[in-house]
């Protein structure tokens, strides 16, 4: 920092790495906070059945009432956070979400837990875009994607925490659901107050350093819906079949292995526990190798592949869990490092936002629909530890979104190695050539 020798205005400087990485941090333990608080209903779904008589369509609607809160918010885009800034928006979010943790945890009524889940929603999607825009705006030009994958490292290591959280804390679950619904809403005032110091200390450094304007968040344009190529539709709908099959999988994988496969909760929570931890190494790893390799629409369908048997692997065969679960991580791991990077390839830069906008507004549809699907299922089905072929009829909805999953990667494979393709099979190498030879091509 200096001064002028005109006057004593001080001249802003490019942000020191202590500021950046201590607002990555606080904005990183924000990330956790919010995961572990989303999660923390699947591992005591069996004792909300048990001890509040709720039935699986409950506890799929806690889940629901998030993606339909999130669905609200998308449509709107991120245009408070553009209009409040990010400080002021995530402290607003973070704050929303705290107080979803404390009337989810406090209350036993269902419709009072709904209308905290559906708060968790309101706030926790927008705190995520918040965040997003603020490390963009500390690491424009430095070591962004570093930065993103890091605070998506941290993010996920809530959800492992979560379902490691009856290891982590012996007998936290000894007393019914109470207690582990307090340690989340907790956790969840850690999340704040990650979000308040970010806020003190951007308050601090943008008086002495020049930080990036973070860009514009993305916002869906409904003019530009039907303007989107048949590969952009084909990724979308890999999405939400692909999402749908895992999420709301998890909502009651925890109850499921405990009831079928009778494993005791702490190790059925290391089993679904495994597919974040998986992601969390293997993605950014995967993302490496593909920006080298290409073959995006070839390792989208290895991923469908790979996803396909896992759940009537789990329902009727007697093979080791941990086959279909580590197929199953690969796959978690696979197919996002791949699909999300691909719709730049895609889709025209000025449309880029609205493209992930509404990517994820039919992902949160699917998610949203789905644990009501399922619930319904097991119940219809009278799933449970006395009845455990209950789940088959819920298995057998996932394995058909895995089949639907794999269609849509072969067509969009069959479509991006015809004439009208837009790179995604193509290495870094391959894609150089090309570039060469349609530029040589432009001067003869």
């Amino acid at each position: 920092m200096a001064l002028t020798n005109s006057s004593s205005k001080i001249v802003k400087t490019e942000p020191t790495s202590f500021y950046r990485w201590s607002v990555l941090l606080f904005l990183s333990i924000a990330m956790f906070g919010n995961y572990y608080v989303y999660d923390s209903i699947s591992l005591v779904a069996d004792q909300l059945k048990a001890g509040l008589h709720f039935t699986d369509l409950d506890i799929g609607q806690l889940y629901s009432a998030y993606s339909l809160a999130a669905i609200i918010v998308l449509i709107f885009g991120g245009i408070l956070v553009d209009k409040w800034g990010t400080k002021k928006s995530a402290v607003i979010f973070a704050s929303i979400c705290t107080i979803s943790g404390f009337m989810v945890a406090f209350s036993s009524n269902l419709y009072i837990m709904l209308a905290g889940r559906f708060l968790l929603g309101i706030g926790s999607e927008p705190l995520i875009v918040a965040i997003t825009v603020a490390i963009a705006k500390w690491y424009k030009a430095k070591v962004l994607s570093f930065a993103m994958g890091l605070n998506l490292f941290f993010a996920r290591s809530g959800t492992v925490a979560v379902d490691n959280s009856a290891a982590i804390f012996p007998g936290l679950y000894s007393k019914g659901f109470a207690n582990p619904l307090y340690v989340a809403a907790l956790i969840g005032v850690l999340s704040l107050v990650g979000i308040l110091i970010y806020y003190i200390i951007e308050s601090s450094g943008e008086k002495k350093f020049v930080l990036g304007g973070g860009g514009e968040t993305d916002k869906l344009n409904l003019k530009t819906i039907f303007k989107f190529n048949k590969s952009f539709w084909y990724i979308t709908l890999l999405c939400v079949t692909f999402y749908s099959a895992i999420f709301p999988f998890r909502a009651f994988a925890v109850k499921f292995f405990m009831e079928t496969h009778h494993l005791p909760r702490e190790t059925a929570g290391w089993m679904i526990s495994n597919i974040p931890l998986a992601a969390m190494f293997a993605t950014p790893l995967i993302g490496l190798l593909v920006d080298y390799i290409g073959r995006r629409a070839l390792l989208m369908t290895i991923g469908s592949i790979l996803l396909l048997p896992v759940y009537l692997l789990m329902a009727y065969s007697h093979i080791s869990l941990y086959v279909p679960d580590i197929m199953m991580g690969v796959a978690f791991s696979l197919i996002p490092a791949v699909m999300w990077p691909s719709v730049a390839y895609i889709v025209e830069e000025k449309r880029l936002g609205s493209a992930y906008a509404l990517m994820t507004l039919i992902q949160q549809i699917g998610m949203m629909i789905l644990p009501v699907v399922i619930g319904v299922a097991n119940d219809y089905e009278s799933a449970s530890a006395v009845n455990p072929g209950g789940y088959d009829l819920g298995m057998w909805i996932f394995s058909i979104l895995g089949i639907l999953g794999l269609i849509f990667s072969y067509l969009l494979r069959k479509s991006e190695t015809g004439a009208q393709g837009h790179g995604l099979e193509l290495s870094r190498v391959e894609a150089e050539k090309l570039k060469l030879a349609v530029e040589t091509g432009g001067q003869n």
